[in-house]
């Protein structure tokens, strides 16, 4: 008995044209983690998480700057595995166009966001997002009057072994302490004996 051929579905150019497009980027590169996917990754870390085609459409993207834009569509959760916490979300098409534009967006917005910034700086402007892909830098915030802090232990540790020569130019500031003062106030009390 032969096995037979997979399912073709509907998505399934969709997700070829997909896996095509993120393996455009500098250093990406497929990887297989289970069955059932096929994933985009750069250096080994994963920034697309694809179905393989034969099987319902499934994409899981990082997106840092748009996941809230991104859950508010029908088709889209957060990832599982506590994945959806980082800004990753997952879309599921079952039926309907998939929307190769806007996937084609989340992915240029997940490598990024995964890529070491040596490679994601070669690939040129963001692909279909109207604003940059980097946050957008807050005014400066009024002047506060710094507070200083008070220094660590160690460094408390290492003034009070100060060598006898550094001691000896405070001596005339400092408090007598312990038994040579308690006998230098007798001494001064019986009138310099």
């Amino acid at each position: 008995m032969t096995g037979m051929p997979p399912l073709e579905l509907p998505t399934d150019a969709a997700l070829g044209e997909l896996r095509a497009f993120g393996l455009r980027y500098p250093g990406a590169h497929t990887k297989s983690p289970w069955p059932g996917h096929l994933d985009l990754a750069v250096n080994d870390k994963t920034f697309a998480y694809l179905s393989v085609e034969g099987e319902p459409f499934v994409l899981s993207c990082k997106l840092p700057n748009s996941s809230d834009a991104a859950l508010s569509l029908p088709f889209v959760t957060p990832t599982g595995y506590g994945l959806g916490k980082s800004g990753w979300v997952t879309a599921t098409i079952t039926r309907g166009r998939v929307p190769v534009e806007l996937f084609k967006a989340w992915i240029d917005e997940s490598y990024r966001a995964q890529a070491p910034k040596r490679l994601s700086k070669q690939c040129g402007p963001a692909v279909g997002a109207a604003e940059p892909l980097e946050p957008k830098p807050r005014s400066p915030a009024p002047a506060r009057k710094k507070k200083r802090k008070a220094p660590p232990a160690k460094a408390l540790a290492q003034r009070k072994k100060q060598n006898p020569a550094q001691k000896q130019g405070n001596a005339s500031l400092e408090r007598p302490t312990g038994r040579a003062s308690a006998a230098g106030r007798v001494a001064s009390r019986r009138g310099g004996d």
